[in-house]
């Protein structure tokens, strides 16, 4: 995926070999360990093809090779989740200086000294879009609250599952914008079929949007994970959340949501309460205009619009002091 939309973008992309070492089978273990092998050699290369100044990591196992191979290069680590995994721990050790998102993260690294709280960066296209603009591109009414629907770029079968199971519930109170992702698409089309067609109207379903900050100005409220983009996007649109961290991995976007409830941005809905309790939660808090609006500004106290470009400083100073 990645590689597809860095091609978008016209940026040259070059893949290597790598896998997860931390959670595999002893079966899985020998190859990850070959193909992290084989990563280091193939990053060398890239290394001396490129002759970067400065190397910058956004974390992930695939960061390791390469981090092993440029070992006496400057490193920049931007941590995008409040808790760093397994992979950024061992990143910030040969880092030499890194980025959080908020100031809460810090407790989680020795070095303090290394750390520099920036937020989290957000795509600079995301700004063009306004709420009136947003309604339009969408052809949606202004006269009714806008629920976004959003699982990750794969989408969220749970929560698609349950958006869809009382989708006829929540069209007579809302308009939906609904980010399925791919692998539940023909269940969407199917249930589309069956919508009545003022029920339709107001249903907007996609696959894939390359148009979220369009996505953002409009809604009134958004369903969504609890991954690392939530930190800097939602805040940025001051966008008022029901969270549904993933339950099944560790711990990251439990903090990421406990964080924003923390502020009074958020409220988390428990996995195994999603289908009970969202055909009630969400009507309930789109009627609730003045609890609604107060998420929305403690949501937008939270932003730091400028993240992208103080990260982007960071990176210069470490490659200005290498030359």
């Amino acid at each position: 995926m990645e590689a597809e939309l860095i091609e978008r973008t016209g940026i040259p992309f070059s893949a290597i070999p790598a896998a997860g070492l931390h959670g595999v089978g002893v079966r899985a273990l020998p190859g990850n360990l070959m193909k992290m092998i084989q990563g280091i050699f193939a990053s060398g290369k890239i290394l001396r093809n490129f002759r970067p100044n400065v190397l910058f990591f956004t974390g992930g196992f695939v960061a390791v090779p390469m981090a092993i191979a440029g070992h006496a290069l400057p490193k920049l680590l931007c941590v995008p989740d409040i808790e760093p995994g397994l992979a950024m721990k061992f990143l910030s050790l040969f880092s030499d200086r890194i980025t959080l998102p908020v100031e809460e993260a810090k407790k989680y690294y020795p070095a303090q000294n290394k750390l520099v709280v920036t937020g989290y960066p957000i795509r600079k296209e995301l700004s063009k879009w306004q709420r009136p603009e947003s309604i339009k591109f969408f052809k949606l009414s202004p006269n009714l609250p806008v629920l976004l629907v959003s699982g990750g770029s794969k989408g969220a079968r749970s929560i698609n599952r349950a958006v869809l199971n009382h989708l006829t519930t929540l069209l007579e109170k809302t308009q939906i914008i609904h980010l399925s992702g791919s692998l539940d698409w023909n269940l969407v089309e199917q249930v589309v079929a069956t919508l009545p067609a003022n029920l339709a109207a107001r249903y907007r379903p996609y696959p894939f949007l390359h148009e979220m900050g369009a996505a953002f100005a409009a809604a009134d409220l958004i369903l969504s994970r609890a991954g690392a983009s939530i930190l800097g996007e939602y805040p940025y649109f001051g966008l008022p959340a029901v969270l549904v961290p993933y339950p099944h991995a560790w711990r990251y976007q439990r903090i990421n949501a406990e964080h924003l409830a923390a502020h009074g941005a958020a409220i988390i809905l428990p996995e195994d309460q999603l289908d009970e309790k969202l055909p009630v939660l969400i009507p309930e808090l789109l009627q609730a205009t003045e609890r609604l609006n107060q998420m929305g500004a403690s949501m937008r106290s939270l932003s730091r619009a400028d993240a992208a470009e103080k990260i982007a400083g960071q990176i210069m100073e470490l490659a200005g002091a290498r030359s």
